[in-house]
């Protein structure tokens, strides 16, 4: 999945092998050995070939379906419309996430009323 991930995205992003090599610090031929699968990468490496493609090494590694880097929300709104949260690995189920969702917007509310003049 490594190999075939790294091409793919090294084409979608439309950079030459010798142009990921460089900014890796490896000879295309070796580049070249990590996208027919005849190589393996450190882990710096992988690091590095993310930063270059602007992606993740998740990705790269097959951990996630997302190639596209996604910065993390602070917005307690959004996290809770998450369909499968959990709390520490156990399940929340939606009446959980509706009763925590209720909670935030009272908190806002009073905050926002103790703020008025």
């Amino acid at each position: 999945m490594f190999a075939k991930r790294l091409k793919q995205l090294r084409k979608r992003r439309k950079y030459s092998m010798q142009e990921v090599a460089d900014a890796v610090g490896v000879a295309k031929s070796t580049y070249a050995g990590y996208e027919s699968g005849y190589r393996q990468p450190t882990l710096e490496t992988i690091q590095n070939i993310s930063k270059k493609l602007n992606t993740s090494a998740d990705y790269l590694l097959g951990l996630t379906d997302y190639a596209d880097p996604v910065e993390p929300s602070n917005n307690a709104r959004e996290l809770l419309n998450y369909e499968q949260l959990h709390w520490d690995g156990i399940p929340l189920e939606r009446e959980d996430i509706e009763l925590v969702r209720r909670l935030l917007e009272r908190v806002v509310r009073d905050r926002l009323s103790d703020e008025s003049p």
